[in-house]
């Protein structure tokens, strides 16, 4: 066991050390403090010790506020977007609920902290870009909401990656138009083409390139 250190009378943070109180797990020493902001508190001796602890937790929601209002006042239309991206994950009300948290999409939980997440989403958006004229758009359409995922665009890149990403089912199975061309094994724009052309789902779907021998083996009924 440790020496004991007798932490009465010190000042720590904004915390001062009044009186030791007992022990805590059996044999760590608890102390009474009073904060600056007036607060009591319990404390444990190796936080006050290692300076971990600085006040009665007053600190941090200062500055969590102080983070918040300057966000607000700052950039609204960043915290409309923060806000929107969480109902589109959460709220089962929304129209597009169902292309977002209907499908599986959930936002990290750094972003999503009831306390901390619109300051950490905050901070992320500022460090990576933003701008007034961009959009959130995430990279991998089947990922999450979080820093690792997600860019700023214009509005005319997020449109482009949204075609890229449309669903489509057949068969059974439900790909993005670029899977869907992947396995396929056309070009992405030849598939895109079929779909525009209102191709036989058949022939859109065809794994190759449609020559006239393919169009005639479909006439004939060969290909299902």
């Amino acid at each position: 066991m440790g020496k004991f250190i007798d932490l009465t009378g010190k000042k720590i943070g904004k915390l001062i050390v009044i009186k030791r109180v007992g022990t805590r797990r059996g044999c760590e020493p608890i102390w009474l403090c009073k904060c600056d902001c007036g607060n009591v508190s319990i404390v444990e001796g190796t936080g006050l010790r290692l300076k971990r602890t600085k006040s009665c937790g007053c600190s941090k929601k200062e500055y969590q506020s102080l983070s918040l209002t300057k966000i607000k006042d700052a950039n609204k239309r960043l915290c409309r977007i923060f806000h929107e991206m969480k109902d589109r994950c959460l709220n089962t009300k929304l129209k597009c609920y169902k292309n977002y948290g209907g499908r599986g999409i959930k936002v990290c939980n750094e972003w999503l902290d009831k306390q901390t997440g619109i300051i950490n989403f905050y901070n992320w958006a500022i460090k990576n870009g933003y701008q007034d004229n961009l959009t959130l758009d995430r990279i991998d359409n089947n990922g999450n909401y979080e820093p690792s995922n997600c860019r700023w665009v214009t509005r005319k890149e997020q449109q482009n990656n949204r075609r890229n990403n449309r669903y489509i089912t057949y068969k059974g199975e439900t790909h993005t138009m670029k899977q869907w061309s992947e396995k396929l094994n056309i070009n992405y724009s030849s598939f895109r083409g079929r779909l525009e052309d209102n191709l036989p789902k058949e022939l859109c779907f065809y794994p190759g390139k449609i020559t006239p021998k393919v169009r005639k083996e479909y006439e004939n009924g060969k290909i299902k």
